[in-house]
């Protein structure tokens, strides 16, 4: 379905040639078809598939058709809520209606101002959100239309009990439209559904689909010993214009990114405990350029869209399934092709079941060659003068750890 056939506003229709838009996605048609019609919609959507601007045509036309109207975005992370106020304003960029961003971490008066402004479309986090409604500086009550973004992404972060606060502070369900978006309708999603929609239309695109068909996945069983050996090598021989790394813990990705500039490699990390203004610099440097390299725990995983990502490493295997799917979705996104590595060590070999069970298939596993083992400067530094060994990553026992197990089965016990 394109774009033309939906008899869109012509100021829509502007908005979605500025961004490059021509054909519907799967769940943008499926959502369409209900949506602009008034009809709540419950809707399985994987990241990458064009949610955001699924939501955001229907909130605009809606918006449109009925002055006076206003609509509130949930989403579980900040960094999701600066994304959809930056592809609201694209979209939107031909129409008078006003966006207000608010999430916490930061101050309160610029986002107060933007409320005073009697903003028609307002995107935050759950506990800012309740904060200035508590304040009485923001009503619930007044919403026309709600989205809840990534509904099982804010169950996982214990938003379940904020969400339910916030919904039962608004109209009655026939009162207003609601959208609900989310990876996977749980048991906890439908009863959401059920509870707070008015007959919800369920769209399920692709389920079996969990992965992004273009993205080129490979996996390494590899020593923690030789990690960051392996890792260099994948690094050189990719040669990735961009590339985003994740960790399981903060302390692994400080520890990464520091290792990556001994052996001479420039990059930054992103972590949860880092203030919003450094995250949002981080954010938009790797997304312009500036920053060819990030190493981020999970919570880079969503709601950061950089266009054209070469290459996603998983320098640690996720202990959730869920998040392999949204870390490697951060390439390969509207089509375009990408590659996911992920290194498998003794440490989190254990994760690897339940993400192929998930995906419903075997990540490909490639013996890496012994060239493919780059020499770790950051550990020679380390045990210069203390009589550790020399070599390749500075270990006495080359072999320890270095292919990591053959097989799966040993794997396994590893």
């Amino acid at each position: 379905m394109l774009f033309t056939e939906l008899q869109l506003d012509e100021r829509i229709m502007l908005g979605i040639n500025d961004a490059g838009f021509s054909e519907c996605t799967s769940v943008q048609a499926a959502t369409f078809t209900h949506s602009l019609n008034g009809r709540d919609v419950c809707a399985q959507s994987q990241t990458g598939t064009g949610k955001t601007a699924a939501y955001l045509v229907t909130i605009f036309q809606n918006l449109l058709n009925n002055k006076g109207k206003r609509a509130l975005i949930i989403v579980p992370t900040r960094e999701l809520a600066l994304q959809v106020e930056k592809d609201a304003l694209l979209l939107g960029a031909h129409m008078d209606f006003q966006v207000a961003c608010i999430y916490g971490g930061v101050g309160y008066n610029v986002q107060e101002r933007q409320l005073k402004r009697g903003a028609e479309i307002i995107v935050g986090t759950p506990g800012r959100l309740l904060d200035f409604h508590q304040s009485h500086k923001l009503s619930f009550r007044d919403m026309d239309i709600l989205v809840i973004d990534e509904a099982d992404r804010l169950f996982d972060m214990g938003f379940m009990p904020d969400l339910k606060r916030m919904l039962k502070a608004m109209q009655p369900a026939h009162k207003r439209q609601t959208m609900l978006f989310s990876a996977t309708l749980s048991f906890l999603v439908k009863e959401l559904a059920w509870r707070f929609m008015n007959d919800p239309m369920e769209v399920e695109i692709a389920p079996e689909k969990l992965t992004v068909e273009t993205v080129t996945q490979e996996l390494y069983h590899v020593g923690n010993e030789e990690k960051m050996s392996l890792l260099l090598g994948i690094l050189a021989k990719e040669k990735p214009k961009n590339c985003l790394i994740f960790t399981n813990m903060k302390q692994t990705a400080e520890k990464v990114s520091r290792r990556l500039g001994m052996n001479g490699i420039g990059c930054e990390f992103i972590t949860g405990d880092l203030n919003q203004k450094e995250r949002s610099r981080l954010i938009e440097g790797i997304k312009e350029g500036r920053i060819p390299l990030l190493v981020a725990t999970n919570v880079a995983s969503r709601g950061l869209h950089v266009d054209n990502l070469d290459l996603v490493i998983n320098y640690d295997l996720p202990e959730d399934c869920e998040d392999y799917v949204h870390r490697i979705g951060r390439t390969a996104r509207a089509g375009k092709e990408g590659k996911a590595v992920s290194l498998a060590c003794e440490d989190y070999i254990y994760c690897l079941e339940s993400i192929e069970k998930y995906l419903g298939m075997k990540i490909p596993v490639v013996w890496p060659e012994e060239s493919l083992f780059v020499e770790d400067k950051s550990m020679r530094k380390r045990s210069s003068g203390s009589g550790s060994g020399s070599g390749r990553g500075g270990h006495k026992d080359k072999d320890k750890g270095r292919r990591g197990p053959r097989n799966r089965k040993a794997a396994t016990a590893a």
